[in-house]
Formats: structure tokens, sequence, C-alpha cells
């Protein structure tokens, strides 16, 4: 039997070129708003996974050329890694001056609004899901506020537990060891 194969595209630099890889992939994982400009990493893109707690997606959203980018267009699904009660749980809260800037430290509603519009199906992660992948990282309840799993990890997360190892050949590219500020 042959399997399938499934790519996570980070948004990290590439040493090749793979988009003859991701394009014939089965199944095409992206995050954030990955720059497709290029050309190194293909164009399919089956799921997009958003983070709708960071400052840079509620920077995205207030832009009106947010619905332009190239994978969002292409995507079938958009995937928010961060459930609403996960957010309001263990997220830090926008500070002051964020605040009366009008950032808010959930954009849920306003990421469903401004995708929603463009046809795309949402879903969102299950705060169970945040749970288990903190579980994998070795993080207890005492330590989710301080650190917790970027959105790239839960969506290589997601798809190790969708995409079974009998049936899919799953493949990473576009990461990084390299973390930042509470993705240690």
């Amino acid at each position: 039997m042959t399997r399938k194969t499934t790519v996570i595209v980070g948004n990290g630099k590439l040493e090749r070129d793979l988009s003859a890889a991701v394009d014939n992939a089965q199944f095409v994982m992206r995050f954030s708003e990955p720059n497709l400009a290029d050309e190194m990493s293909g164009s399919h893109t089956d799921m997009l996974m958003l983070a709708a707690s960071s400052k840079a997606l509620h920077r995205r959203l207030a832009d009106p050329a947010f619905l332009e980018n190239a994978a969002l267009k292409s995507t079938k699904v958009m995937m928010l890694a961060y459930h609403p009660e996960i957010i309001r749980k263990y997220h830090p809260r926008p500070n002051i001056f964020q605040r009366l800037s009008g950032r808010k430290a959930d954009c849920t509603m306003q990421t469903i609004k401004r995708t929603g519009i463009a046809g795309k199906e949402i879903r969102i992660m299950a705060p169970q899901f945040h749970v288990d992948g903190c579980a994998e990282l070795g993080l207890d309840q005492s330590q989710m506020r301080q650190v917790f799993p970027s959105a790239g990890f839960l969506g290589i997360y997601y798809a190790l537990a969708n995409f079974p190892v009998s049936e899919w050949d799953v493949k990473l590219c576009g990461f990084s060891w390299e973390g930042w500020k509470r993705h240690d």
C-alpha cells in the first residue's frame, strides 16, 4: 500500500525548492501568514493554522489586504489553534497601551468574521487538545501561564494524531529549533 503524503510547512527559511513535493502532497498545513512569494514551498494549502491571540494576527485582521494572502485564498480550512477558553485561562492580556489601541487578548470572533466572509471552513481546537499538547511537552498546570505550545507545535501534534503512520508519510519543512517569547 502506498502511503499518502502530508507536508507541514512552517514559516522559516527553506534551504532548497520543495514546491513540487508540497504541491503534490495530499494534505498541506501552513501557519499564520505564510509567504508564498519565494515559490520554494509551493502554493498548495489545505489547512491554515492561526493563533487568535497573537499581536501579529490582530494587526493582520486590521489590514484590508489580509484576505488577499495567497495561502489564505487557497486554503480550505482555517484552524484556530487556541480555543477562547484556553486564551482566557492561560494567555497573557494586552497591556494598557495595547488595549487603548484596540488590541484584544482574543480575536477569535474577529477572525471568524473576516475569514468567514472569504467562505472558509473554520475550526477551533478543543480546549483538551491544548491541555494534551502541554502534557506532551511536559508542562504541568502550574507552567501553562508562562509557557504555551506554539501554533506550529500544535499543528505538528494535530497531524501526528490525525494522520496515522500506516497510511501517511508526514513531512516537516520551514521549522527551526529557535523559540520565541513564551515558546521555549
